[in-house]
């Protein structure tokens, strides 16, 4: 019987009209990797926060180690062996990696800062770990792979025995998963305790040892791996049976619609994050970007669909070039544009949903009148058909947009820019922090436009959504598109070296 690091028992959290935990009890042994799963806002990262000291619970006991334990902050935390990588790495990133790892445990000898000691230990902890780092290298100057490392570093220079990762392979290549899973193995070998959070099942089933389920507050079920499937999780984190993968139909490519001709774009501070990229996207085809982010995805979306300064090359829309046009030109063109921030980019919360439903076509008819009075009647009668065609999940259509769920507020902002009619969708991380149901419903309507005869330009940091809605890939690195493939022909492992831009393995 292995020791128990951790009992979590009745734990309840209330936010104001929110239940974000009720009653969970979450328990973690030593040499054990525990998955903790559920849709977005289920409760998953509120529960972790409370262990770790950052909110503190309305009820319920904590136990490390058999004895209960007060933890009034992460001080606290770290002090009981409790560490945290969160999904947002906590880095600075002109320090070295040695300077991050002892921040705030610094060693000093006659009140000057002390290196040799730390680095020592820190190598012993490195060799332990099968770590590899160059402590002298700027956080800044390493990818993101390698940043992750740096943060397991700081909580287990910290003596942390427990440790909690939530979300920690959404912006990872399947190299660098691979890797952080191998080091996952080595400090499970050690008597560590994981506790992993994480919404891609494929990696759970892989690496836990028990799956436990969170929907709306409350642990549903808890397994063993061995009697856990994919499909089992998604339909106990959904509540319903969720088909995990949306059918391609056959794939029938038209006349080019976008295309982007040695584009270049530089940063305010004279960089090129776009460096000569070149491209095309057909009617009736998806394609997809993949790269780890932070490589021009985002300047190439925001080039096309609003009109990134450009420095050099062009952008066509069906033969014409665009760059020079305002965004209202380019949507009255045919550009359609999923943001990749909804809540900053995609929305107005304020608004009510109809408002937002209409967002770029308000001066239109037949929600403006011709003497440019708006007609509130229309525009409600316009949501309220959008609404069911794209199951929007609100009490009204007068419901402002901040009151719904993340995954309903994601659906208006498809629901707007599919029902204009487009001729090339851009779709900027689609089902970034949407719920699998959210999820199946959005690769649908993607898969719907494609084959409606739209163009789409599909970016994600989910190389699997990628993989399984697109037609044709470029993987962009540096600002450039270095490799395209086909559905057929792209397999994770060499689409992963390219997005390293590490070529020669790729093609060896």
């Amino acid at each position: 019987m292995s020791e128990s690091l951790l009992e979590m028992k009745e734990i309840t959290k209330h936010f104001p009209g929110v239940v974000a935990n009720d009653r969970v009890s979450l328990s973690l042994l030593a040499g054990e990797i525990h998955a903790l799963v559920g849709e977005n806002g289920a409760g998953k990262t509120t529960l972790m926060r409370i262990l770790y000291g950052l909110y503190k619970p309305d009820g319920g006991s904590i136990a490390v180690k058999g004895r209960t334990a007060s933890i009034r902050g992460p001080r606290d935390a770290i002090r009981l062996g409790i560490g945290m990588v969160h999904q947002h790495f906590m880095l600075l990133p002109p320090f070295s990696i040695l300077e991050n790892v002892i921040l705030g445990e610094e060693t000093q000898k006659l009140g000057v800062l002390s290196l040799s000691q730390p680095r020592r230990r820190i190598n012993r902890i490195m060799e332990d770990n099968k770590l590899s780092l160059d402590l002298e290298l700027s956080v800044e100057e390493i990818p993101v792979g390698l940043q992750q490392q740096v943060e397991i570093l700081k909580i287990l220079y910290r003596g942390a025995t427990i440790l909690i990762f939530d979300e920690p392979t959404a912006v990872l290549t399947p190299q660098e998963v691979d890797e952080l899973f191998k080091g996952f193995r080595e400090m499970k070998r050690q008597g560590k305790g994981i506790i992993f959070i994480s919404h891609k099942l494929d990696e759970v089933l892989e690496i836990a040892d028990r799956i436990t389920v969170i929907r709306q507050g409350r642990i549903v079920q808890s397994l063993e791996r061995s009697e856990a499937t994919k499909s089992r999780i998604a339909e106990l984190m959904v509540g319903k049976p969720v088909l995990l993968e949306v059918e391609r139909g056959p794939f029938h490519p038209g006349a080019t619609v976008l295309e982007v001709r040695e584009l270049t774009v530089k940063s305010p501070l004279g960089v090129a994050v776009l460096n000569r990229l070149s491209l095309q996207v057909r009617a009736g085809e998806i394609y997809g970007i993949a790269g780890v982010e932070g490589n021009g995805q985002s300047e190439l979306v925001r080039a096309v669909a609003v009109g990134e300064e450009i420095v050099g090359g062009d952008i066509l829309l069906a033969g014409q070039s665009i760059k020079s046009w305002s965004v209202r030109k380019r949507k009255e063109a045919g550009i359609a544009h999923i943001p990749e921030d909804r809540q900053k980019f995609g929305l107005l919360l304020p608004f009510s949903v109809a408002q937002n439903l209409i967002l770029g076509r308000h001066y239109l008819r037949p929600y403006c009148t011709p003497l440019q009075v708006i007609d509130a009647a229309a525009i409600r009668a316009s949501a309220r058909e959008i609404i069911a065609r794209f199951d929007i999940r609100t009490p009204s259509e007068d419901t402002p947009a901040h009151a719904l769920s993340g995954g309903n507020q994601q659906k208006a902002v498809v629901a707007r820019e599919l029902s204009a009619e487009p001729k090339l969708l851009i779709a900027s991380q689609p089902t970034r922090g949407v719920d699998i149901g959210a999820t199946e419903f959005i690769h649908r309507q993607l898969l719907k436009a494609r084959d409606q005869g739209k163009a789409v330009l599909l970016v994600s940091a989910d190389l699997d959504e990628v993989l399984s809605l697109c037609d044709r890939i470029g993987v962009i690195f540096k600002g450039r598109i270095i490799k395209e493939f086909d559905h057929e022909s792209a397999e994770k492992k060499e689409v992963g070296f390219y997005m390293m831009g590490e070529k020669e393995h790729a093609e060896a």
